[in-house]
């Protein structure tokens, strides 16, 4: 014990590991992985980076690319293919379908766990009418298929637009389309619970977008939109058009099929008239977004429930065609550098005692420090206010006490503790714009001492 005591890191060292430690529950999340660039890197080294550096634990494609298959093989990441929409009459033959299972889903399974088929891309959208009227009984012979070939695993599915829905506000008198509702999305709900397969939707808040519904389409602080016939209030309209969704499903009579947030995300830059591409906003919409897919709170009408969600898209597509905005969902460059930082990386900051010295003193048995889901840019963000105010910043500059780990994350559990203790440590001066969240464990002694212990970072 007594090692322990003179090796006990310091409180600098101490706070960034309370951090680590609430930073290492890391919850995962589904990218889509669209291919319309001439820049991208080669597909096994995509694998290999989302394995090896990503918390993004499945994908999503967008055909059947036998490249792609082969490089995610003994990966453990779930993989989503698509059969191509003008393939969708053809599967509504049994010798046909079986054919297609043998060519794009026997020679890469199950050393590539392909967890999803879905029957072409938004067809009820786009049409046309035949892919439409073949729909539900292509899906239903490719799963007859699959079970044929001893595939029994794999669900069969097809993803949506929210053009399937008459309305969406409110939520809580959201319905189908009429003709659509009963000719097409009823037999297929029926079928996706024979099969316990999800119903998979594309909801997208960008293309909801105004200046005065900025701060409700973007997961920040808002007043609220009230239902007045479920009595709910939405802080978000993401939970607004999924309950949306689940009223149209329950209106038929499913609303226990699982539901599947296929492809949401936001541009990171557009045209001159599209002044909402912003880099800002897209850390906005698809880091709130993965708090609320992680949190498991579910909706208003949905509580408790965690979606399956998969952010579009993985890669900016310099290929895609239409505006810029098309061009730059991606959260990710060619290069494997991030567009921005919602904490899709994982930590790789490696951890080790600093000397320093002591932080101001927690008097009230409180610690401020940042949220795990904060981004570093709204980290950067606290310290530039602090240190603004007058406060002294000197020990995380360069030769300082505190530099080390030299993060965004390391430095502002610093500057942000020192705000907190030395502005009257009241509940609010750790908010930060809710990045900030108060520990009422100290630190420096128990939980980081078994921390360190178990990382065998004690001279022990």
């Amino acid at each position: 014990m007594e090692m322990l005591r003179r090796s006990r890191p310091s409180p600098c060292t101490a706070i960034f590991l309370l951090v680590a430690l609430f930073v290492q529950n890391v919850h995962s999340i589904g990218v889509n992985y669209g291919t319309l660039g001439n820049n991208l890197p080669p597909p096994a080294a995509v694998a290999q980076f989302l394995k090896d550096k990503t918390i993004i634990d499945r994908v999503k494609l967008f055909d059947v690319n036998p490249d792609i298959l082969r490089a995610f093989a003994n990966t453990g990441i779930l993989v989503t293919v698509t059969v191509p929409n003008g393939e969708i009459p053809g599967l509504t033959n049994i010798r046909d379908a079986r054919r297609w299972v043998a060519a794009n889903i026997k020679p890469f399974y199950p050393q590539t766990k392909i967890n999803y088929i879905l029957v072409g891309n938004e067809i009820l959208h786009w049409g046309p009418q035949n892919l439409i009227d073949n729909l539900v009984s292509a899906m239903r012979t490719l799963h007859h298929a699959l079970v044929m070939s001893g595939i029994r695993d794999v669900k069969v599915s097809t993803a949506h637009s929210l053009g399937i829905l008459a309305s969406s506000q409110p939520p809580s008198l959201a319905r189908f389309r009429p003709g659509w509702d009963v000719g097409v999305l009823k037999p297929m709900l029926q079928f996706l619970r024979e099969t316990k397969s999800p119903f998979m939707v594309n909801p997208y808040p960008y293309f909801g977008y105004s200046p005065k519904n900025e701060n409700f389409v973007l997961f920040r602080k808002n007043r609220g939109v009230f239902d007045r016939y479920s009595k709910r209030t939405y802080t978000n309209m993401f939970d607004m058009l999924m309950d949306a969704v689940f009223v149209s499903m329950k209106e038929l009579g499913y609303g226990d099929v699982d539901i599947v947030a296929a492809e949401t995300g936001w541009p990171s830059m557009g045209e001159t008239f599209e002044p909402q591409c912003t880099v800002e906003n897209a850390v906005s919409y698809n880091g709130g977004l993965l708090r609320k897919v992680s949190s498991g709170v579910g909706t208003p009408l949905m509580p408790g429930r965690k979606f399956e969600t998969y952010i579009f898209g993985l890669f900016n597509e310099n290929m895609k065609p239409g505006s810029l905005a098309e061009k730059n969902f991606g959260l990710f460059r060619p290069d494997f550098s991030q567009v921005y930082d919602i904490g899709i990386l994982r930590n790789a900051e490696p951890i080790g005692p600093t000397p320093t010295p002591a932080l101001p003193a927690p008097n009230g048995k409180k610690w401020c420090v940042p949220k795990p889901e904060a981004t570093d840019a709204a980290l950067q963000a606290n310290i530039d206010y602090v240190c603004s105010k007058g406060a002294d910043c000197r020990p995380i500059q360069p030769g300082g006490a505190c530099f080390n780990p030299n993060t965004v994350r390391a430095h502002a559990s610093f500057i942000m503790n020192t705000f907190y203790q030395t502005s009257g440590r009241n509940d609010f001066n750790c908010d930060f714009s809710r990045t900030g969240s108060l520990s009422s464990s100290d630190p420096s002694k128990s939980q980081i001492l078994l921390f360190l212990y178990k990382n065998a970072l004690l001279d022990l």
